[in-house]
């Protein structure tokens, strides 16, 4: 899977979440056996995150592989059967949509014993703590929360901003705050949505020569709906 080049430990906005961030960086430089738990809400930028570690170990000549459990063609459990184990770093994202199906949980039970067997490391992600996933196998949740588990806190407006301003910096764009502001007044809030958003106007911004200001965003989203 080619992973986006922009999911970056560098122009990750931590927040609030610094000391989750530290550990993970942590976690992927030593190259030590384990496994690492991210849990948080929509939006809160944990896919970002283990896609910025599988970037960092691939860069550096290591093995890494990311698979997202709610990807619309979800393979069967069997690709993870055999084979991951070689991996110098696995992570799997969105553990939710598979908690309650007995089969991947066996899978994912098995997979986790292999891989520490090996020396590799997991890196894993869902929108809960493993306890509160709703898995059912109570093996699976206690190898879960073998390792180091963190969970993301929740951005407030000006974090927001910040995170708006810093993608829209890295897309060679200038975003005020007045516009940044407006944006998470009056469009859905949750990160993922709003960097969208920041997508589209930068590639009609970009047709149109013109910046990004407010009366020009009214335009473009009036024409859109």
């Amino acid at each position: 899977m080619r992973l986006p080049d922009r999911a970056r430990f560098a122009n990750f906005y931590p927040g609030p979440n610094r000391e989750s961030l530290q550990q993970l960086q942590t976690f992927v430089e030593q190259r030590e056996s384990g496994s690492f738990f991210l849990w948080g809400r929509p939006g809160e930028g944990k896919s970002h995150l283990l896609m910025a570690a599988a970037q960092q170990v691939n860069g550096q000549g290591g093995q890494a592989f990311y698979l997202s459990l709610a990807a619309p063609e979800l393979p069967s459990p069997a690709v993870l059967a055999e084979g991951m184990e070689g991996i110098d770093l696995l992570a799997l994202d969105d553990l939710e949509q598979v908690a309650g199906r007995r089969e991947w949980e066996e899978v994912l039970f098995a997979l986790y014993n292999r891989v520490r067997q090996q020396g590799g490391r997991l890196l894993l992600a869902a929108q809960s703590r493993p306890d509160q996933c709703g898995f059912m196998l109570p093996d699976l949740v206690s190898r879960l929360q073998w390792g180091l588990v963190f969970g993301l806190r929740p951005l407030d407006d000006a974090d927001r901003i910040r995170v708006l301003q810093l993608r829209a910096s890295g897309r060679g764009l200038d975003l005020p705050d007045e516009v940044a502001g407006y944006l998470i007044k009056r469009y859905p809030r949750d990160l993922a949505s709003l960097c969208a958003l920041l997508e589209r106007l930068d590639t009609v911004s970009l047709q149109a020569q013109r910046r990004l200001t407010i009366p020009f965003i009214k335009q473009v989203l009036e024409r859109e709906t």
